[in-house]
């Protein structure tokens, strides 16, 4: 008997250390780069590309327990990394519910795959059950790990700090400026009120849909895909009212033409690809780009194969000369999805290569400016409370 006690016993240290483990080795499997760091890119472009403000409106790290403050030989970013590619503003995005079986074309929202890895993470309890808490305790990790950078990373809430972070910025580049978006608003949990949550939290971005319908309206891979619920047209008024700027990316069709036929301010779209060079289920379609651009918004291109159809930086700057010859340079920028459990031709510290191969096909270096990050940074201080 006491030999039986034993063996379950350790089994259960087997089971529990696996488990416990298991998250690290996802982040490993799932975020990775075609090649690894040193990235090298000729000497005009990474001269140019010091000169550039740099800003990616889509990275995924706070889902995982690794700080940010440190460096790894893993996933796409970190604070060193990001201050090595230059970067001088990055949008986490909190991601706080995926269905299981996760795919483009049709998920339900019964299942869940975040639970378990926020378990296995030793998230605060409250985490386990509340997609609003997922969220809030991932704001709270970049509000910690921005009070334990030294000044190197900033948490920019309002126009005033953006303002105060570019004056600093433009005497010392060392740093980063940081944003807080969701990756989807089922963390409202169907609750009105708890827009204003998000928002005294800090999270200035609001993805509408992830990969299954909600409460707001349809999800590009949902079951219905359909336009903006009664709902979701309050929220919709609540985000504007607080100057919260509204994401499309994940959105399906209809609720893209919904929120433009009412919103009364820019739209964005983090991160996506555009069905002139990649046909896909949450690729913007013509039609949809312009009426972004329209709105003086501004369209995120991805890295990643199923925005772009390769792995590639070529395959990158396609999509956004296709994207900028349609609406002009004002209306592009970068939309990583670093950390969203994608392969990427480089990590944030080999951004220069992308400079190289904008300059490649031809942009001027005003017009690299703008993509790179110049346009985030003008729809920021446009829109920012």
């Amino acid at each position: 008997m006491r030999k039986l006690l034993i063996a379950l016993l350790v089994l259960v240290v087997v089971g529990l250390g696996i488990f416990f483990y298991l998250p690290g080795l996802l982040d490993r499997l799932m975020n990775r780069v075609a090649a690894p760091p040193p990235y090298h890119a000729s000497i005009e472009a990474q001269k140019l590309h010091k000169t550039l403000f740099v800003a990616d409106l889509h990275d995924d790290a706070l889902l995982w327990n690794r700080n940010l403050l440190e460096r790894h030989d893993f996933g796409h970013s970190d604070l060193p990394r990001l201050l090595e590619g230059h970067v001088g503003l990055q949008v986490f995005s909190t991601v706080t519910k995926t269905p299981r079986f996760l795919n483009y074309e049709r998920n339900d929202s019964d299942t869940d795959n975040v639970t378990l890895l926020v378990m296995a993470q030793r998230w605060p309890r409250a985490t386990w059950s509340s997609l609003l808490e997922r969220a809030l305790y991932q704001g709270h990790k970049l509000e910690v790990a921005a009070a334990g950078s030294q000044g190197k990373l900033t948490l920019v809430r309002s126009r005033d700090d953006f303002a105060r972070y570019l004056a600093a910025w433009e005497k010392d580049p060392n740093r980063v400026a940081a944003i807080l978006a969701t990756e989807g608003l089922h963390p409202l949990e169907g609750k009105l009120e708890n827009v204003d949550r998000l928002y005294d939290a800090g999270f200035r971005i609001a993805g509408l849909t992830h990969f299954f319908d909600n409460e707001v309206g349809g999800s590009a891979h949902g079951l219905e895909k359909g336009g903006l619920t009664p709902f979701g047209r309050r929220v919709i008024a609540r985000l504007e009212e607080k100057k919260m700027l509204v994401d499309l990316a994940h959105a399906s069709r209809a609720l893209i033409e919904d929120v433009l036929d009412i919103a009364e301010r820019p739209v964005l779209v983090s991160h996506t690809g555009v069905e002139g060079t990649c046909p896909g289920t949450r690729n913007l379609s013509d039609a949809h780009i312009q009426r972004i651009a329209a709105s003086g918004g501004v369209i995120g291109i991805g890295y990643w194969d199923t925005a772009v159809c390769e792995t590639s930086v070529k395959a990158i700057v396609k999509a956004i000369r296709y994207t900028a010859d349609k609406v002009g340079v004002e209306h592009v920028a970068l939309g990583s999805d670093f950390d969203g459990t994608v392969r990427t031709p480089f990590d944030t510290s080999g951004l220069a290569q992308l400079t190289q191969g904008l300059q490649e096909a031809g942009f001027s270096e005003s017009e690299i400016a703008l993509i790179m990050g110049g346009n985030v940074r003008r729809l920021l201080l446009e829109t920012l409370p």
